[in-house]
């Protein structure tokens, strides 16, 4: 008895393993692209979260009666917040590099002048605004968007 060969047989199985073969590389490629958008997306809604919240902890954690200050610079607008009992000072405001633009976080004697080279860049920025208003309000902008700063030791006089 002879068996006959079949090769429309072998042919339709190796059709079908490269077709799941297939299926899967592709299920890999678009997940893997869906993954990178996702982190993509929460990076950038973690700057936009950092930035944002970093202003109101140190403006709550310093928050003493004059000790919030704005100033212009040949850097623009700078956030000052004073520490009394230190004498020193935090300064916040934009340098432009061939980075970009960053935001800087200055520590030094309350009067010196800035030294951004010896500061800490705390993120990166296009646009940075402040405006302080006489109810104890202070609008802080950045490419994060915009926060609103209520300084309460405007208005208890602490």
């Amino acid at each position: 008895m002879r068996f006959r060969r079949q090769p429309s047989r072998w042919l339709y199985m190796l059709g079908i393993a490269v077709l799941f073969l297939a299926g899967f590389l592709l299920l890999v490629v678009f997940g893997a692209q869906s993954y990178l958008k996702t982190v993509a997306g929460q990076d950038d809604n973690m700057h936009k979260r950092t930035l944002t919240s970093y202003f109101s902890t140190v403006v709550r954690d310093y928050d003493t009666r004059g000790a919030i200050t704005v100033e212009d610079s040949v850097y623009g607008p700078v956030l000052i917040i004073a520490d009394a009992d230190s004498g020193y000072a935090l300064r916040l405001y934009r340098r432009s590099t061939d980075k970009g633009s960053e935001l800087m976080e200055d520590l030094a004697p309350l009067g010196e002048p800035l030294t951004p080279e010896s500061a800490q860049v705390i993120g990166q920025t296009e646009v940075f605004s402040i405006e302080k208003q006489a109810d104890g309000l202070v609008t802080v902008r950045t490419d994060a968007g915009s926060i609103l700063l209520h300084i309460r030791s405007a208005e208890d006089g602490t």
